[in-house]
């Protein structure tokens, strides 16, 4: 299970371990975005510090309709316990756990300042 805390801001943040290729790993917040449909976005300073790989460019559609293209990296996060090899998009903004790394799993969120957040594999 992965828990954490909705912040004064009312954001649903986890704290997540990034590991680069060479061993490198950082922990890193992330905030929830059930709008956002892939897996993570990183700022440019972690994506340089841990020396991710280029995984592609990718198009995607932002809230506001307008398209953007985002750098892909790979890189591996420790998720619920294990390792998890993924793309990562760099942006320019705090990091975001989308959809697609939730898939598979609970997400339950006690909307209060300082409440549970807690991600559960379904079993």
């Amino acid at each position: 299970m992965i828990v954490g805390v909705v912040n004064a801001r009312r954001q649903a943040v986890i704290t997540l371990t990034v590991n680069g290729l060479a061993g490198e790993s950082r922990e890193v917040e992330a905030v929830i975005d059930t709008g956002y449909t892939e897996y993570l976005t990183l700022p440019p300073t972690i994506v340089t510090e841990l020396g991710l790989p280029p995984a592609g460019t990718a198009h995607v559609l932002l809230a506001d309709g307008s398209e953007v293209a985002f750098s892909a990296y790979r890189v591996t996060v420790i998720w619920d316990g294990g390792p998890r090899q993924i793309a990562a998009y760099e942006s320019n903004s705090i990091p975001f756990v989308g959809m697609a790394l939730l898939r598979g799993h609970n997400l339950n969120i006690d909307v209060e300042r300082g409440g549970r957040v807690a991600i559960q594999a379904n079993r």
